[in-house]
C-alpha cells in the first residue's frame, strides 16, 4: 500500500525535483509575495500569487531524460508540437518548427553530438511564437551544431514569443556535446528551429505531431 502511494506521488509530483535554480528563485518570490498577502488576510491575492509560484515551479522543470540514440538519429531538442517542415531561404535546407506553448517544457537540448559552432543572436520584435512572421522578426538565437569530423550539421534556433522575453543559451563555440545535453532556455511560451541538410536526412516526423525533447527523433542521416 505504501510503496503504491509513493509511486503514484512520484508520478504526479516527480517534476517538482527537476525544477531549474531559475525556476526556483521566481517560485521563492511568488511564493513569498502568497505568504505576506494571506497573513494581511487577503485571501485572493494570496492564493492567486501561490498559483503563480506553482506554475514557475512547473514552467522551469527539467525532466530527466533516458534515451539513446543510435549514431544516424537526430534528435528533438524541446518539447512542444511540430509547427512546419520545410525548405525556407536556403535550398539545400530543411526547418522544422516546433511551437511551445506555456505548459510545455521549456529547455532546448542538442540535436547530435559533436561541436558548437558559431552562435548567432539577433534582436527583435515579441510576435506570437505561432505567427508566420515570428520566425524572421522576433528575438532569436541560432545555436550552429557540426558533427566531428564532418559538415553535417543539425542546428537549433531559440525563438522568442509574445510572453517569451528572455533567451539564455548555455554553451559556447568550439564546446563539445552530446546528443540530448541540455544547450539553453527560453523563458514562456516559444518557438524552436531545426536546421538540417536537405539532401542528408529523412525526416520522420509530422506536422501537427507532439514532441519531447531528447527523447523523440526528428530524422535520420542517409
Amino acid at each position: 500500500m505504501l510503496e503504491d502511494l509513493q509511486r503514484t506521488f512520484s508520478k504526479a509530483f516527480g517534476w517538482i525535483f527537476t525544477v531549474h535554480s531559475t525556476g526556483l528563485r521566481f517560485f521563492s518570490v511568488a511564493l513569498l509575495i502568497a505568504v505576506i498577502f494571506l497573513l494581511m488576510g487577503f485571501r485572493l491575492v494570496g492564493g492567486l500569487f501561490l498559483l503563480v509560484a506553482c506554475f514557475c515551479a512547473f514552467f522551469f522543470r527539467i525532466p530527466k531524460i533516458t534515451a539513446t540514440f543510435a549514431d544516424d538519429e537526430i534528435a528533438c531538442p524541446a518539447n512542444g508540437t511540430i509547427l512546419s517542415i520545410k525548405t525556407e531561404d536556403d535550398p539545400n535546407s530543411v526547418v522544422i518548427r516546433i511551437f511551445l506553448s506555456v505548459f510545455d517544457v521549456h529547455v532546448q537540448r542538442a540535436t547530435i553530438s559533436g561541436k558548437i559552432g558559431e552562435i548567432f543572436y539577433h534582436k527583435g520584435l515579441f510576435l506570437f511564437a505561432n505567427n508566420p512572421d515570428a520566425s524572421s522578426k522576433n528575438e532569436r538565437n541560432l545555436i550552429q551544431i557540426y558533427r566531428k569530423d564532418s559538415d553535417r550539421f543539425a542546428h537549433v534556433e531559440q525563438i522568442t514569443g509574445a510572453i517569451a522575453r528572455r533567451i539564455e543559451c548555455w554553451v559556447k563555440p568550439g564546446q563539445e556535446v552530446k546528443t540530448g545535453d541540455l544547450i539553453g532556455l527560453i523563458r514562456f511560451g516559444s518557438q524552436v528551429a531545426v536546421y538540417l541538410p536537405k539532401d542528408a536526412v529523412r525526416v520522420i516526423v509530422k506536422e501537427g505531431q507532439k514532441v519531447e525533447g531528447g527523447n523523440t527523433i526528428l530524422a535520420l542521416w542517409k
